[in-house]
């Protein structure tokens, strides 16, 4: 007797796709939208167009989908819109999936080898006047940032053809600092890339080098004066998977290796510092005083959502906060680790205005039971100065994405301001839009806006202020 095929867990519940592109305008409001938060906040996810063609799709690799949250007023209007990436049009046009998974060649129709297989589904970012939707295999996708209509890719990759899904922002100098990874004639390769461009969105510099061994590598820090390349043993392998396998793996084999730069510096000078295997999606924030480095990251024991080297399920894991020092003054190269909150989260973030420099305030999605699950039911506010905690655990059921900081005004103090976030409503299979006071989470959102249908669960979005 064949064993029952077990249902692809990202193609149902909150994860699974929705089948329309809609606009709402003036959604009902709980409380009051404060008077100073005006803007759009802009989130993206995957969303796949069709059924996929692989029997083990990945959530990572559905097409992107921008919901967008107008906010003026004390009103807020919706609109959503599929990033319409030349594999979405081919897609389209054909009626069916064409691409696999991560654009695997081995489970990939024949007419589309070779082509571009971007999704754009991972962030998106407003700089230099432009509206950007990230993944990272692929150049940045432009968008109208009131239509959401497509404007087509935007070269800022250039010879290395790869961008990150998190560049970072210097508040300072305007910069978009940015790497990609994957760089080179061979997919799934150890060639890394490393660029700059200006607050106009002009690219000023953009350098190659190769990483210790060929790593998923999702995120990177920057500070003030240096930039930090984590090479975590989430391998990717193009022999592997044109085998059969995962394309990306988790082998603890290989170590964890931070390469770590001065921005004025060349690739070639980067030092490479070592820790026990494990892995990071997302770091919170990074900074320096003297010679040491720190970085605030949430750190898995081992990958989850991946398999290991042979094909084996992966261990579930759950993120927690740790701080990472690098003393450049010491010659072990040694990474030291300290534990800074137990509460399990993802999705970590602060008021951008102190990105790459020391910081207070820093604000994540939690799981109140510690789930593994990459589902959050808790907003968590922290405050490094007092030590303190603040959380707010929503209804059973209900489940928070990331929570995006608004300052209140531009001169505002560090961490005055507003969160917002999605927030999935179980009982009722929708969604809202809520509104907390930063620095008071645990009082729960002073404003809610209510869809009339669901948002499915994505990745990150940011704030455009009017």
């Amino acid at each position: 007797m064949n064993a029952p095929v077990r249902p692809n867990p990202y193609l149902g519940g909150n994860f699974a796709p929705i089948a329309s592109e809609d606009d709402f305008a003036d959604l009902p409001i709980t409380g009051e939208i404060p008077a100073a938060l005006s803007g759009t906040y802009y989130r993206t996810g995957p969303n796949p167009q069709f059924a996929p063609r692989d029997a083990n799709y990945h959530w990572f690799a559905g097409d992107g989908m921008v919901h967008a949250f107008a906010v003026a007023g004390g009103k807020v209007s919706y609109r959503n819109r599929y990033v319409r990436t030349p594999k979405w049009e081919a897609e389209h046009a054909a009626g069916k999936a064409l691409f696999g998974t991560f654009g695997n060649p081995l489970t990939s129709d024949p007419s589309v080898i070779g082509r571009d297989a971007g999704v754009a589904n991972t962030n998106i970012v407003w700089h230099g006047g432009r509206l950007l939707a990230l993944e990272e295999g692929h150049q940045p996708f432009e968008l109208d940032p009131h239509t959401l209509g497509a404007r087509g890719y935007r070269d800022l990759a250039g010879k290395a053809g790869r961008f990150t899904a998190h560049p970072k922002l210097d508040p300072e100098t305007g910069e978009m600092v940015f790497f990609g990874y994957g760089v080179g004639a061979m997919p799934f390769g150890a060639g890394m890339a490393y660029g700059v461009a200006d607050r106009a969105g002009t690219v000023t510099r953009l350098d190659l080098f190769e990483a210790p061994f060929a790593s998923m590598v999702h995120d990177f820090l920057v500070t003030r004066n240096h930039v930090l390349f984590p090479i975590l043993p989430l391998t990717a392998s193009l022999p592997r998977a044109m085998s059969g396998g995962p394309p990306f793996a988790w082998e603890p084999d290989k170590g964890s290796h931070v390469g770590v730069m001065r921005r004025d510096a060349g690739v070639e000078t980067i030092r490479w510092f070592t820790t026990d295997p494990c892995y990071v999606f997302h770091p919170m924030n990074a900074w320096e005083e003297g010679d040491r480095i720190f970085a605030d990251v949430m750190q898995y024991e081992n990958a989850p959502l991946f398999p290991n080297g042979d094909g084996s399920p992966g261990r579930p894991a759950a993120a927690r906060l740790v701080r990472w020092t690098f003393d450049l003054a010491d010659d072990s190269n040694t990474i030291r680790q300290q534990a800074i909150d137990d509460l399990a989260g993802e999705f970590p973030r602060l008021d951008e205005r102190r990105a790459g420099l020391s910081y207070r305030h820093g604000f994540f999605a939690a799981s109140s039971t510690g789930s593994t699950d990459v589902t959050f039911d808790s907003i968590a506010h922290i405050d490094f100065a007092t030590g303190k905690r603040r959380v707010h655990t929503f209804a059973a059921g209900d489940m928070a994405g990331e929570p995006v900081f608004v300052p209140r005004a531009a001169g505002a103090a560090e961490g005055d301001g507003n969160l917002v976030a999605i927030v999935y409503r179980g009982a009722e299979n929708r969604s809202d839009f809520v509104v907390f006071e930063a620095q008071d989470v645990a009082r729960g959102p002073i404003a809610v806006a209510a869809l009339p249908r669901r948002v499915p669960f994505g990745f990150h979005g940011n704030w455009r202020p009017a």
